[in-house]
């Protein structure tokens, strides 16, 4: 099957020469406005477990890509997480907290706070954070080297005021 959307880097394209006056800054609702849309004609075709699964997917293979382009590789742990906090800060996508971490377990808890997905939506009474599971996911693999489940528990639609997620070493991948 030939691939017409394939994921590359390169994809990105250069910002500097193809935006010389917007330059590489829009505003969350242009970003909001491309992930719901598309949340909603893919769960129109698909359903919502499935669409689901596609946004997890989605941002396993973003993280994936953002920690082989984005971040310097380290076997320390503080340090990764100083340089994944201070990035993500700076990119604009949410403030990234440890709340707990045990490597040896493969156990964490983290939040990201003013999150690019869902601060300052409406409650739905459910978690939309599954692209940052993903993401999350991939992240803590590319570190560890072990594949990772990541499940939010606590979301801004949930009525919470950060996006709190359970991190869990697993040996299968998802």
């Amino acid at each position: 099957m030939e691939r017409k959307y394939a994921f590359s880097w390169d994809l990105l394209g250069d910002i500097a020469e193809g935006r010389p006056y917007l330059g590489n800054a829009t505003r969350i609702e242009v970003y909001r406005l491309m992930q719901f849309t598309f949340k909603d004609i893919i769960e129109q075709h698909v359903g919502w477990e499935k669409t689901n699964e596609i946004f997890y997917q989605a941002g396993k293979l973003a993280g994936q890509e953002f920690y082989q382009n984005m971040i310097d590789k380290t076997d320390d742990f503080n340090n990764f997480i100083n340089q994944l906090q201070t990035v993500l800060k700076e990119l604009g996508m949410g403030i990234f907290r440890v709340e707990e971490a045990d490597m040896e377990k493969g156990e964490l808890t983290l939040t990201v706070a003013e999150d690019l997905d869902c601060s300052g939506l409406p409650e739905t009474g459910y978690e939309i954070c599954t692209y940052d599971e993903g993401f999350i996911a991939a992240l803590l693999e590319g570190f560890s080297g072990i594949p990772f489940v990541v499940k939010e528990t606590d979301c801004w639609c949930t009525g919470d005021r950060t996006c709190r997620f359970s991190a869990k070493a697993t040996n299968e991948g998802n």
